[in-house]
């Protein structure tokens, strides 16, 4: 593989996590082609005036067949995103004759070249990743799964190709955000393809995949730009080569919030820092030459229902740790 070739998906409402993706490909990967799936008229005629490098845009008009838009009045916004996860690697893979596609959420940020991964899964056809939740975030393991869809491989193969499709007619079949019968989303469907299809492969590089469910298992240092965590059951030192960013808020341009998880100094100063300061200077640019974008971001949250937050969470005795998963950025 020497082209890497990946897809995203994502609306208005996720612009600055998904060009701070884009970004940060650009940054640590030589060769590679991003394909971008804009769920809105707005998210697609911005990126395609922002001419990004290396970035194919693909509009829903040109995406959605009739299986995809017979269902999608039956899903809300995010289950429709989950529901069509798979067909757009699908898409990639039969419309541009690539000999795999590596689909990432619009949250994550790399760190170092992700090829690294995508050579570990070595002749097999899929690679999934796993969650690795720590413990005191296991009980999500549940609903969630073991697996986690941020970044899936599928090679152009037979055994790569059966999954995918199994895979396509099971969400459009069933894919809701809530728990039914073992499923859940797109996401639950991965829990048994290991005995189910044959040439899968699970990661095991433990910087693939860093994210708030399982950073408590590590301690991050910086050497040369270049990040490491440390695991600190084994001792075992790895290099960072992506972070999935999974509920972060800007409060204002200043302060942040990380979400109902526990953090160490060194993760907020060497992991997060970079991705905040990616995002402000992205919200800073779309402010100046796109401004009816920027109140369109859902990382943004306005102050007003962060205070409602606080109160809830001070009646519910939650304030200490809502308040240590404040920080202000200078």
């Amino acid at each position: 593989m020497k082209t890497l070739n990946f897809c995203t998906l994502f609306n208005t409402a996720y612009m600055s996590r998904g060009l701070a993706l884009q970004e940060s490909l650009l940054k640590n990967c030589n060769d590679f082609s991003l394909y971008i799936f804009a769920f809105d008229d707005i998210c697609f005629q911005t990126l395609n005036e922002l001419n990004l490098k290396n970035t194919i845009v693909i509009s829903l008009k040109e995406f959605e067949d009739n299986e995809l838009l017979r269902v999608k009045p039956t899903r809300t916004s995010t289950e429709y995103c989950w529901t069509c996860t798979s067909s757009t690697i699908l898409y990639v893979i039969e419309n541009f004759k690539v000999d795999h596609c590596t689909y990432i959420d619009a949250d994550i940020y790399f760190y170092s070249n992700p090829k690294v991964l995508i050579e570990e899964m070595g002749s097999k056809s899929i690679l999934l990743t796993l969650h690795r939740y720590s413990d005191e975030y296991a009980y999500y393991s549940k609903d969630a799964g073991k697996y986690c869809v941020q970044f899936i491989t599928f090679k152009n193969d037979k055994p790569g190709l059966k999954a995918l499709r199994w895979w396509r007619e099971a969400c459009i079949d069933w894919c809701y955000a809530k728990p039914e019968d073992g499923k859940f989303g797109d996401q639950k469907y991965l829990e048994d393809w290991c005995e189910r299809f044959e040439g899968v492969h699970v990661l095991e590089h433990l910087g693939g995949g860093v994210a708030p469910w399982n950073a408590t298992q590590y301690t991050f240092f910086d050497t040369s730009g270049k990040k490491f965590g440390i695991e600190l059951t084994t001792n075992t030192q790895f290099e960072v080569i992506f972070f999935h960013f999974h509920n972060l808020r800007f409060i204002n341009n200043r302060w942040i919030q990380y979400g109902a998880y526990d953090f160490s100094k060194d993760l907020k100063t060497i992991i997060y820092n970079v991705y905040v300061v990616a995002i402000r200077k992205i919200r800073e640019k779309l402010q100046k030459n796109h401004p009816q974008l920027v109140n369109k971001d859902r990382i943004f949250s306005p102050e007003w229902k962060v205070i409602l937050k606080y109160i809830r969470q001070i009646f519910n005795k939650k304030f200490k740790k809502l308040y240590h998963n404040l920080s202000y950025f200078k």
